[in-house]
């Protein structure tokens, strides 16, 4: 069974045309089993396809024969365009034409922070568009729908508000990395026309969330707010009295194994 689902496939994918196309790497490991679903990443803002979670989910597919899709959002990791032009609209039309091109009928989504809240808008245009595939589970890692303005603007400092009208963008110190991030104009007027969290919403499919009660960057009642939005569904909530935002620690990824185990 191994053997098959050993065989990864590394493509890229265009998305848009004209100034707006930019070239999507995508990594594939092919699974044993096309009526089982395919495990597809979705991560988070500034993350790549090559982190600790998505090498684990990937990992998790192997020994299970599954099929695997993992990509890079673009201005991401090594797919091309310009992170700046980057919003929820954007990476949610890429994740979708991942998705569609794959030729999977059933997939479970794996996102993490702003990949969760990707997730939930694949499932929303997915479902409008009439796309040939079916959403069959949901795992949540500290998931950020919404953060633009549920998570971001309340907090903007008066200097930040101003970046934001004269540059068009501003600046944050990153625990994640050297560079600060980036927060655009773009990104935050795009994410007030993606909000999820103004209405009931509808997966069609089982959620389970994973939270870290210790994250400082999507605190915990972000989670439970989450929830309130999710009473159609079948939801878990696993909260981590000592996770980080992160939660890639050996007991973490065990959650995150077993979760995603649970929707297959």
């Amino acid at each position: 069974m191994t053997d098959t689902a050993n065989i990864l496939r590394q493509t890229t994918l265009t998305v848009g045309s004209g100034d707006a196309a930019r070239d999507i790497a995508v990594i594939t490991r092919i699974g044993t089993g096309p009526e089982r679903p395919a495990l597809v990443w979705l991560g988070g803002y500034r993350s790549d396809m090559a982190g600790t979670k998505a090498i684990e989910m990937d990992a998790l597919a192997r020994d299970q024969g599954l099929t695997a899709i993992r990509f890079d959002y673009s201005g991401h990791g090594v797919s091309g365009g310009d992170f700046r032009l980057g919003t929820i609209s954007r990476w949610t039309e890429e994740a979708l034409a991942v998705l569609a091109s794959s030729g999977v009928k059933k997939a479970v989504l794996i996102g993490s922070s702003m990949g969760g809240w990707i997730a939930l808008r694949v499932i929303q245009e997915a479902r409008r568009l009439g796309l040939p595939f079916s959403i069959d589970g949901l795992v949540l890692i500290a998931p950020a729908p919404d953060f633009t303005a549920e998570l971001i603007e309340p907090g903007l400092t008066a200097a930040e508000r101003q970046s934001l009208a004269e540059r068009g963008y501003f600046e944050e110190p990153s625990e994640y990395s050297s560079e600060p991030n980036i927060f655009t104009r773009a990104l935050m007027d795009d994410g007030a026309q993606n909000r999820v969290l103004i209405g009931l919403i509808e997966t069609g499919c089982p959620v389970h969330i994973l939270q870290g009660m210790k994250d400082p960057d999507v605190p915990y009642q972000h989670a439970l707010k989450l929830m309130e939005f999710l009473p159609l569904d079948d939801v878990v909530l696993t909260l981590i009295r000592d996770g980080d935002h992160r939660l890639s620690r050996p007991e973490d990824i065990a959650k995150m194994k077993s979760a995603i185990l649970s929707m297959i």
